[in-house]
C-alpha cells in the first residue's frame, strides 16, 4: 500500500500496472511539499498540549545523573530470537521519503545526522524500489552513509511476503517498519478500498521477516482493538502513529481537484490517546504523530511510550531539496533536543524513561474526553507518584 512522512510515508505506491514509475515519483516530491507545507502548523494545538504535569517542586534531580538510554523489547519470530534494542536516547527519525533524486538527497543528509548523533533511523516505504532497482539508490544511501548504526526498513501492508526479506537486505536493516494507513489509501486518488486482508498481510510479512517487525499507523491512531489484534498474531512491536502530526488525509485530499475527503478532518486518535488506551497486552510500544518538540517527547513516553518517533520537525531541519548542510542542521537541532530532553527529565525527578511513569498527569481537553469516554482511570493517572511513596 501506501505512505511517507511523519505521520508518516511519502509513499508505497500502487502496483506498477496502475500507476507508472514517472507518476508515483512525481507524488513522492509531491508528498514531500504538501508535507513541508503543514510544518507552518507546528505551533498549533494538538493533544500533546492536552497533557499536563502535575509540578513537585522539591522532587528534581540532578541532570547529570539522567539516563536517556531505553530498551525496545522484541519477542521471537519464526527467523529471529527474543531480544531487546538499547538505544542511546529516546527519540528517532522515522520513516520519511526515497526513490527520487530529490528524496535521495534529503536521505542521505537524514542518514548523516542520524550516523553522527547515534540516533536511530527508519527509512521511507521501499516499496518502489522493490518495484523498480532504479529507485534502489534513494534508499541503499541510508546504510551506506551509516554502515554501524540501527536503521529501519518500511514496507506497506498488503505487498507480498516475499518482500520482506528483499526490502531488510536493501537496507541491511535492523528491523522492518510495516505501515498501515487505511484512512490515507481511503482519500488517495490512486488508493485502494479494500482492507479485508490487512491483518493477515502483517502477520504473513511478520513471519518471512529476518529481523524484529514494528507495525506503525501513519497518522490516525492505534486503538485498544488494533493492539490486541497485533498481539494476538504475535507482533511484538507497535508504533502508534497517531494524529497531529503531517496529516496525510489533507494530503492525499488536496491532490484530488473537489477536495471530497475534507469530511473526515479530524479522523483517528492522536498518539497520547492511542497510548493511554493500549491494552496491558499490547506490544512494546512506540510513538508518533504530531511531535514537535522534546518536552512531547517526554510527554509520549510518559503516557507509555518506550521511544519516539519524529520526522516533520527533522524535515523541516533538513529542508526541501536535500540540499548539503542539511546533515549539519539537524546534528545542532538533535543535540539541543537531547540537552532539552535531559533537563525536563531532571525538572520531573525522573533518572530513566521508566521512572516518567511515575509522574502525576492531568488531561484536558479532547484528550480528556477521549480517555473518560474510553474507560481510562483519570484519577489514578492524576496521583501515580502516590503509589511509590511509602
Amino acid at each position: 500500500m501506501h505512505s511517507d512522512l511523519e505521520s508518516d510515508q511519502v509513499s508505497a505506491a500502487l502496483p506498477p500496472a496502475l500507476e507508472t514509475d514517472g507518476s508515483r515519483a512525481a507524488r513522492k516530491d509531491e508528498h514531500v511539499d504538501l508535507a513541508l507545507g503543514q510544518q507552518g502548523d507546528g505551533a498549533a494545538h494538538n493533544e500533546f498540549d492536552d497533557l499536563d504535569f502535575v509540578h513537585q517542586a522539591l522532587d528534581g534531580v540532578d541532570a547529570e545523573r539522567v539516563d536517556l538510554g531505553v530498551g525496545i523489547a522484541f519477542g521471537a519470530g519464526p527467523q529471529h530470537a527474543a531480544g531487546e534494542w538499547h538505544w542511546e536516547t529516546p527519540f528517532y527519525v522515522n520513516g520519511m521519503t526515497g526513490g527520487t533524486d530529490r528524496t535521495t538527497r534529503i536521505n542521505r543528509e537524514l542518514a548523516i545526522a542520524a550516523r553522527e548523533t547515534g540516533l536511530p533511523m527508519a527509512s521511507g516505504s521501499v516499496s518502489v524500489a522493490l518495484d523498480d532497482p532504479d529507485a534502489a539508490r534513494g534508499f541503499a544511501v541510508i546504510r551506506a552513509e551509516n554502515p554501524d548504526g540501527f536503521v529501519m526498513a518500511n514496507l506497506g501492508v498488503g505487498r507480498p511476503a516475499s518482500d520482506a526479506p528483499r526490502a531488510v537486505e536493501l537496507l541491511g536493516a535492523n528491523a522492518l517498519q510495516i505501515h498501515v494507513n487505511a484512512v490515507q489509501e481511503t482519500a488517495m486518488p490512486e488508493g485502494s478500498r479494500d482492507f479485508s486482508s490487512w491483518i493477515s498481510s502483517v502477520e504473513q510479512l511478520a513471519a518471512a521477516s529476518p529481523v524484529p517487525v514494528v507495525v506503525k499507523e501513519v497518522g490516525f491512531g492505534l486503538s485498544r482493538s488494533a493492539l490486541r489484534h497485533l498481539s494476538d498474531i504475535g507482533v511484538g512491536i507497535a508504533d502508534v502513529g497517531g494524529r497531529g502530526g503531517t496529516d496525510f488525509l489533507r494530503i492525499e485530499n488536496a491532490r484530488r481537484s473537489a477536495g471530497e475527503y475534507a469530511m473526515l478532518a479530524g479522523f483517528g486518535q492522536s498518539a497520547l490517546a492511542s497510548l493511554l488506551d493500549a491494552p496491558r497486552n499490547a506490544p512494546t510500544l512506540l510513538a508518533s504523530g504530531g511531535v514537535r518538540t522534546p518536552f512531547d517527547v517526554v510527554k509520549a513516553l510518559a503516557a507509555g511510550a518506550q521511544a519516539v518517533g519524529v520526522a516533520g520537525a527533522f524535515l523541516a531541519a533538513i529542508g526541501s531539496d536535500g540540499a548539503s548542510g542539511g546533515a549539519e542542521r539537524l546534528i545542532a537541532l538533535v543535540d539541543d533536543w537531547k540537552l532539552r530532553t535531559r533537563a525536563v527529565y531532571a525538572l520531573l525527578g525522573a533518572v530513566t524513561r521508566d521512572d516518567l511513569l511515575a509522574t502525576d498527569v492531568i488531561l484536558r481537553g479532547r484528550l480528556r474526553e477521549f480517555c473518560a469516554d474510553r474507560g481510562v482511570n483519570l484519577s489514578a493517572l492524576a496521583l501515580r507518584s502516590e503509589a511509590r511513596r511509602p
